[in-house]
């Protein structure tokens, strides 16, 4: 929980929210919305998250929309990104790397020449190096987990201590989430990550749902309203261009995940022992963020998937309403890029 001195201090701020419409994005916007803030959404994805909100559709892979979109605004949360399976990500980098570069270096350099007082950048796990214990002090060498997009995001990371080197900018803050579920997830059956794609099959009625490996591969799994505050706490008190994690606090195993969601969805599943099981440990060192932003996880595993399965029955088909960067070529996509359609709401 956000303490009330600094929501109100958003309250009357005009704040530009990119990837709004997105899992993390949106429980930011709903955050910023109730404390006051004049919130601005861009995203290509054809969604209303919030009818308090501004709603733009544009491509930030144009510079001049950047500019004008970071116009005027006292606050940027970058959070737009690109969200795939570790499969798809293995088969079509170049859908992840283009667009983060493009998106990562438009936003950052427009809020720059626009002067906009705090900005706050969406990293992600997958920039560190392999390792079980993530500490932000630590894993700083090697290549990234995630090659092509953690490479991307790397790149946006370097550009901002650019910025602090030659201009001693230190109004640029740096988050790195782990892996983040909740309402807004991308449940694309064809590239949505561990969690969506469970409750995809789950929903299909699979019997039994095939889960690979023997269950044991840990991994950090929060809830993105949790990692949402944190992103506020970030712009609030700034990381001074470093960068902090956002987790949940402990590991989960592959086992405990489905049988959480087994306490309260029937069905039955198997463990597929032939299947490969992944690197047996991925956890977040979140003391950092804990101590320096106040940053609190409190939603627990098993409150988080209620949530994001309520969402899902309810939302089943939102995926088509979104951007799809592994379906459409380049030169399709890029037909959208100097294209800005604006609504207000409320």
């Amino acid at each position: 929980m956000i303490k009330t001195d600094i929501l109100e201090s958003f309250s009357g701020s005009n704040v530009l929210v990119t990837g709004g419409t997105g899992l993390i994005g949106r429980q930011v916007v709903s955050i910023l919305c109730d404390a006051g803030a004049n919130v601005k959404v861009v995203s290509l994805d054809r969604i209303n998250v919030d009818d308090r909100a501004e709603h733009v559709l544009g491509d930030l892979a144009d510079f001049g929309f950047c500019k004008d979109m970071t116009q005027g605004m006292d606050f940027v949360c970058h959070l737009a990104g690109v969200k795939g399976s570790i499969e798809v990500t293995k088969a079509r980098p170049a859908s992840f790397f283009v667009p983060l570069l493009m998106m990562n270096t438009n936003v950052l350099e427009a809020s720059r020449l626009n002067n906009v007082a705090r900005v706050v950048y969406t990293s992600s796990i997958g920039a560190y190096a392999s390792a079980e214990v993530f500490k932000e002090n630590e894993n700083l060498d090697g290549p990234p987990m995630d090659m092509f997009p953690g490479w991307a995001k790397r790149m946006a990371e370097l550009q901002i201590k650019a910025y602090k080197t030659q201009y001693g900018l230190e109004n640029f803050a740096v988050v790195r989430p782990c892996n983040v579920y909740g309402p807004g997830d991308n449940f694309d059956p064809d590239n949505a990550m561990v969690i969506p794609t469970l409750m995809h099959r789950i929903y299909r009625k699979e019997d039994p749902v095939v889960v690979w490996g023997d269950g044991s591969a840990i991994r950090d799994f929060a809830y993105s309203r949790d990692v949402a505050e944190g992103v506020i706490l970030a712009l609030y008190h700034g990381t001074k261009t470093d960068f902090v994690n956002l987790g949940s606090g402990r590991g989960y195993s592959i086992r405990e995940l489905v049988e959480t969601l087994n306490r309260f969805l029937d069905f039955n599943y198997v463990l597929d022992t032939s299947k490969p099981s992944g690197f047996p440990r991925r956890v977040m060192d979140i003391s950092l963020a804990r101590d320096h932003l106040g940053y609190e996880p409190s939603t627990s595993l098993l409150d988080g998937l209620k949530l994001t399965w309520q969402w899902y029955i309810e939302n089943k088909d939102e995926y088509l309403s979104k951007q799809n960067y592994f379906r459409e070529e380049p030169a399709q996509r890029r037909n959208h890029t100097t294209k800005k359609e604006c609504c207000r709401h409320g």
